[in-house]
């Protein structure tokens, strides 16, 4: 049976756009910058973006083509043909659980993003005062706490519904009539929104009455570095991890798409667009919204404390009250949360695939058949983070998949791809078919620095904080058993699939390397 491919070009520059730019360029990397010190936050972002972001992006586009071209559109095959005879189809294993596993936390709040959406036009918030009371209409929403505004869960749990039922209808369709047509549509409306949101933000003041603070505070929250925080080792590690997340890369999805490639795709150029486009989304329209507005109105302290209360909650706990201060503010709580869930649908199809593409490549199953069977696991492992939500599953899992975990696994592709294959043949993958040469510097950085970058991250989190982090020496007994369940549904994820890998991987050595 003949493979999926992407339809047309912009289709595809578009699906990978919308594969990059999600809640991490809108929700998540506020939060960390705003945890990690602002603008120290900003020089490791940057040089992780350099270091381990492109060249990475560049690895896993050639990656991917590479499977491709060979029938199979997932990391196991991939570290496999790499290195036959060897371990390594199970460290390929992280390809396709670490997106499954971020799925499963991130369609609750993709499913928040649409319901507040929702709230904002019908002004459901509206006369809520301050960022306590606003927390308390989240915590209620979300279930964590019996409050005056939601009798339960229900209302929440009524959204996710609706948004995992958009995602089957989408994965299902397929790559070019379900994901690729979703692209089209939602990217262009997404930086429509984005851009009219930014324009608003840096306009506070002019049209009403000013801000209690300066919104000029915020950009310089973000651009301003304390030196003397950049010997955290926690810094550089989420630094990283914020790159890994929100280029998608490090966690298998780009090679899935990649590998629906033809054998002459430029990956070169393709490849630097989606970075740049994703970068220039993250920083210039995300680091432009929920920071200086969430400082503008609440100051340095209030915004921080906001940040605290969790991975993506910055974005619902101080946006809805700034929309209560503006002219038309029913229509940009709207627009903004109708752009985070473009943002999230886009990025949640694209984490659904590597695993659809693992059952349908390695497994013979139709891709109705594939897609149903991952939704439905998501379907049911997500009720772990809409109903431990306040006893901290969602952050454990978002460290786990979404920080160490694609640390973890950018380790070993960069190992498997730059060491393994061999830097030569990685180099002369990377420029088939491609419109322009890769700059000379990037083979040394590929084969020395990215890899020794990981290591080293990796190695400092282990040192600083990785044994209280395995103790769980700051989780309250209370919420113990419920971060002990989420661990298992980690390990028991690489566990099952790791026996399915072994199951499919004995017709692989047939295939030409």
């Amino acid at each position: 049976m003949a493979r999926e491919a992407w339809k047309s070009r912009l289709g595809l520059i578009l699906a990978m756009a919308g594969n990059a730019v999600g809640l991490g360029n809108f929700l998540r990397f506020p939060v960390q910058a705003t945890q990690n010190g602002g603008g120290a936050f900003m020089i490791p972002y940057a040089i992780a973006f350099l270091l381990l972001g492109i060249p990475l992006m560049w690895a896993e586009w050639a990656m991917g083509r590479m499977g491709g071209t060979r029938g199979h559109g997932t990391t196991p095959f991939m570290f496999h043909m790499m290195w036959k005879g060897a371990p390594s189809k199970y460290l390929g294993v992280l390809g396709v659980m670490l997106p499954l596993g971020i799925t499963v936390y991130y369609v609750c709040i993709e499913s928040w993003t649409l319901a507040f959406a929702w709230f904002s036009g019908i002004q459901r918030y509206f006369g809520i005062a301050d960022a306590e009371q606003m927390s308390e209409f989240l915590h209620g929403f979300q279930g964590v706490e019996a409050t005056a505004h939601f009798d339960g869960i229900s209302t929440a749990y009524v959204f996710f519904l609706v948004t995992m039922a958009i995602n089957a209808y989408i994965v299902t369709r397929g790559i070019a009539a379900g994901i690729e047509m979703l692209a089209k549509v939602a990217m262009p409306t997404l930086f429509v929104f984005a851009v009219v949101i930014a324009v608003r933000v840096a306009t506070l003041g002019l049209t009403e009455v000013p801000p209690p603070y300066p919104v000029q505070g915020g950009f310089a929250f973000i651009w301003n570095p304390d030196f003397g925080q950049l010997g955290n080792s926690k810094i550089w590690l989420a630094a990283a991890g914020q790159i890994f997340f929100t280029l998608s890369i490090a966690c298998g999805a780009i090679q899935t798409y990649a590998s629906y490639l033809g054998k002459r795709d430029d990956v070169v150029v393709t490849g630097l667009t989606t970075s740049v486009t994703n970068e220039l989304t993250e920083v210039i329209l995300g680091g432009s919204i929920a920071i200086p507005v969430a400082f503008a109105f609440f100051g340095a302290a209030a915004t921080r404390e906001i940040a605290q209360g969790g991975a993506f909650n910055l974005g619902f706990a101080a946006m809805p009250l700034v929309f209560q201060k503006i002219p038309m503010g029913a229509f940009f709580g709207t627009l903004w949360f109708g752009l985070l869930f473009f943002a999230g649908i886009t990025s949640s199809v694209a984490l659904m695939q590597p695993a659809i593409a693992f059952l349908q490549d390695e497994l013979g199953f139709s891709r109705k058949k594939a897609a149903t069977i991952v939704v439905l696991f998501v379907f049911v492992a997500a009720h772990m983070f809409i109903f431990g939500l306040g006893h901290g599953t969602l952050d454990e899992m978002d460290f786990w998949c979404g920080t160490f975990g694609l640390a973890v696994f950018a380790l070993f592709e960069s190992v498997m791809f730059f060491w393994v294959f061999g830097m030569n043949r990685a180099w002369a993958e990377m420029h088939q078919g491609a419109q322009r040469k890769l700059p000379r510097p990037y083979y040394w950085i590929m084969l020395l620095v990215t890899p020794l970058y990981c290591f080293t991250l990796l190695a400092a989190w282990g040192v600083q904080q990785g044994f209280d982090v395995l103790i769980m020496k700051d989780v309250a007994p209370g919420d113990r058993p419920w971060i002990w369940a989420t661990r298992a549904l980690f390990l028991g994820m690489i566990a099952a699939f790791a026996l399915l890998v072994r199951h499919a991987s004995k017709k692989w050595d047939e295939v030409k390397p």
